[in-house]
């Protein structure tokens, strides 16, 4: 198929760049490099840096590439930051999605896959987490994401676009070729590597007093090669859906440093810190609707896999993409 891909310069977007691509997909990507890495486009993909705050020339650019579907993953997705900085999520993952839709609408584009997130459920009632559970986010980013949902299911309704909302859970590791960097790094994994990397000499947990087995926060870890696999399947979806992406295990904090230290053979001095705002104790994903309906087989169902490929790339990357 002929795709764009939004925010395909960044960590998720990149790595689902370089599958589709291995699939035989036509690719172009768009994006505004304020959070991605020009050098983690693939090279076989066509690259446009737009911001998609600019109505005039996301319309023009759509107009000439007329895809066949988009994969929207462009969004600012810090927690933290969403709690201190509410109009920047709202602005750009709900009023700029609106642009690229009306875009859509007047390209003809027939297909639509939202790269959501598991915040939309808040502090869910029960794990892990079915689809049908009540959406009740307790951030900012969390309510974009799921404003955004509802707004698809309207456009589905008024105008006919058939989307997909994959909501992950973490997304981690690595492929050989592409990585995690951000300019604000807050994900465990990456933040944990920099001690044996040399870059950190601890690294802070936030938060142990959770009603967690250990007290620190669990999370549902998937692969970013089984995440961009479900990126191609959803491609097929024939009628609107949402589906989680989990791998139905958690692993708390503590058990992640603790893979960290058994695959890199480092130890990792931590320091405990106070909790997060808008950090909900547990989220695990059920994914047996993504298994079942779409025959999704996450190849990595391990946490030291996907740390050890994490690992790999950052030894051959310790500056990330400068």
């Amino acid at each position: 198929m002929k795709l764009l891909v939004t925010g395909g310069a960044g960590y998720i977007g990149s790595i689902c760049v370089e599958q589709l691509l291995n699939h035989g997909h036509q690719v172009e990507v768009l994006d505004n490099l304020s959070e991605g890495h020009r050098a983690a486009v693939d090279p076989r993909a066509k690259f446009h840096e737009l911001d998609l705050a600019n109505r005039p020339e996301l319309f023009r650019l759509m107009e000439e590439i007329r895809p066949e579907a988009v994969m929207h993953f462009a969004a600012n997705a810090l927690v933290p930051e969403s709690m201190t900085n509410p109009s920047k999520y709202f602005r750009n993952n709900v009023a700029n999605g609106i642009n690229l839709l009306e875009a859509c609408v007047q390209a003809g584009v027939g297909k639509f896959i939202f790269s959501s997130t598991c915040a939309i459920f808040g502090v869910p009632k029960k794990v892990p987490i079915t689809e049908d559970l009540p959406k009740e986010p307790i951030n900012p980013y969390g309510e974009s994401k799921l404003m955004f949902e509802r707004i698809l299911n309207w456009y589905h309704r008024q105008h006919g676009l058939t989307y997909v909302c994959l909501r992950y859970f973490n997304a981690a590791g690595c492929s050989q070729k592409f990585g995690e960097h951000h300019w604000q790094e807050t994900h465990i994994i990456p933040n944990v590597l920099k001690v044996p990397l040399g870059q950190k000499p601890h690294v802070e947990v936030f938060g142990t007093d959770y009603p967690t087995p250990d007290g620190t926060c669990v999370r549902d870890y998937i692969h970013i090669i089984d995440l961009a696999q479900a990126h191609r399947l959803a491609l097929d979806v024939k009628q609107s859906d949402v589906f989680n992406l989990g791998s139905g295990d958690g692993y708390s904090v503590k058990q992640v440093v603790a893979a960290v230290r058994r695959v890199t053979g480092h130890a990792i001095p931590v320091i405990e810190k106070s909790r997060r705002p808008g950090d909900p104790p547990k989220l695990v994903g059920d994914s047996t609707k993504i298994r079942k309906q779409l025959g999704w087989k996450p190849q990595f169902d391990s946490i030291e896999a996907i740390v050890d490929s994490a690992w790999q790339w950052h030894k051959a990357h310790p500056k990330g993409y400068e």
